[in-house]
């Protein structure tokens, strides 16, 4: 062991580990400076719990030569047999070290680590991640060395871990923060925030492709089923549009009630915005299919059947902090939203699914049906209104 790149190391970590600020820099640094300092890595891995709303925790692995990857575990997957009977259950759970070689037949039930021996590896640690708030993840330290870990190397390891600890802990609280804000309020709008843009009236306008929908016939859904079917159905019902509409570069800014509220930007000089409304037709139609296909029985096995509205318009819209008091919501407001609003309105009353303004469709370079002009409440002009072409013929 060389104490004095171990030094070093600490030193480093207390310090902040600025020469690597990304998540798998500091990991990959770490990991090698450790094996600099004598201590034989072949595998490290740092797992965490998470706030999300579909990972229960995320897993960092880093491996001699091959640099970070990033794993996950979805909710209910703690639950499974092959974690209740690893190693990280316990450290998790007890927060205690667990300790296994992997030269003996010892470890045959545990396939984790079986799949590890039959990669050469020789010996097995995990260790504790307390956490400030007393809550313990894990990290799991593997060698190929023919001898395993010595005891001058376990304790060396050991030595490291509170300054680590603390380092892991600043990263973690990073991406917990702006994963929430991205699962509430997009990542665009996350990453401005995060940056600094939380006042409110901080504001700024952005040309876009504004995409307003809502579910036909909620209120009386809502009605006659009871709260939590209705919020499965809404969950189902999201899903059918939110993957495609993120596939095709937009972003999701509100759910209210059934409706969503996503913008796809355009470049200032509107260079790409046909290129643009073309990815927010295939986001609409891979949406239509998706909601077509939607089915839901409850207890009385009735089947219930999907359809939706989605109005399109292409308009400059004021993105930025709107609220009052010390509550404020990141959002788009302007006349462009308040008419695919209305358009939406239009879109039932036709028994449409997809319809358009009259921008979007000069921009879309693609067929559509002239379905005629009609008043917009608040506006001072009427507005023409298109429908998709393929919809001419259905009922």
């Amino acid at each position: 062991m060389d104490t004095t790149q171990l030094n070093d190391l600490i030193t480093w970590l207390a310090e902040g580990a600025r020469s690597a600020v990304r998540t798998d820099l500091f990991m990959s640094e770490t990991c090698e400076r450790m094996v600099a300092c004598g201590i034989p890595l072949f595998r490290v891995g740092v797992f965490v719990r998470t706030l999300h709303p579909s990972m229960m925790g995320r897993g960092f692995i880093w491996r001699a030569g091959t640099g970070v990857t990033l794993g996950s575990m979805a909710h209910g997957e703690e639950d499974g047999e092959e974690f209740q009977i690893s190693p990280l259950h316990r450290v998790f759970n007890e927060g205690v070290e667990v300790r296994h070689s992997l030269r003996d037949d010892m470890v045959s039930n545990r396939p984790f680590l079986t799949e590890m021996r039959a990669e050469g590896c020789t010996d097995y640690i995990a260790l504790p991640l307390v956490m400030s708030d007393g809550e313990f993840y894990a990290s799991s330290w593997i060698t190929r060395d023919p001898e395993g870990f010595t005891e001058a190397q376990l304790v060396g390891l050991r030595r490291i871990m509170p300054s680590l600890t603390r380092m892991i802990e600043i990263h973690l609280l990073r991406r917990t923060a702006a994963g929430l804000l991205d699962n509430y309020v997009g990542a665009r709008a996350g990453a401005r925030i995060l940056a600094g843009q939380i006042r409110r009236g901080h504001t700024e306008t952005m040309q876009a492709v504004i995409w307003l929908s809502d579910l036909r016939g909620f209120t009386a859904l809502s009605d006659r089923l009871q709260p939590e079917n209705v919020v499965d159905i809404l969950n189902r019902y999201f899903d059918c549009q939110v993957p495609a509409i993120l596939e095709q570069g937009g972003e999701v800014l509100k759910f209210m009630g059934d409706g969503l509220l996503a913008v796809f930007p355009v470049a200032e000089d509107e260079d790409d915005l046909t290129a643009v409304c073309g990815r927010v037709l295939e986001a609409a139609r891979l949406s239509r299919a998706a909601v077509e296909q939607l089915r839901w029985a409850g207890a009385s096995l009735t089947e219930e059947q999907f359809r939706f509205g989605l109005a399109l318009h292409v308009g400059k819209v004021l993105y930025g902090n709107i609220g009052g008091g010390d509550r404020v919501d990141f959002t788009c407001i302007g006349p462009a939203v308040n008419l695919a609003a209305r358009l939406e309105k239009i879109a039932g009353k036709l028994s449409r699914t997809v319809v358009a303004s009259s921008a979007f469709v000069d921009a879309s370079g693609v067929e559509w049906t002239d379905l005629g002009e009609f008043p917009i409440a608040g506006f001072a002009r009427a507005e023409r209104v298109y429908g998709l072409a393929d919809e001419d013929a259905l009922p």
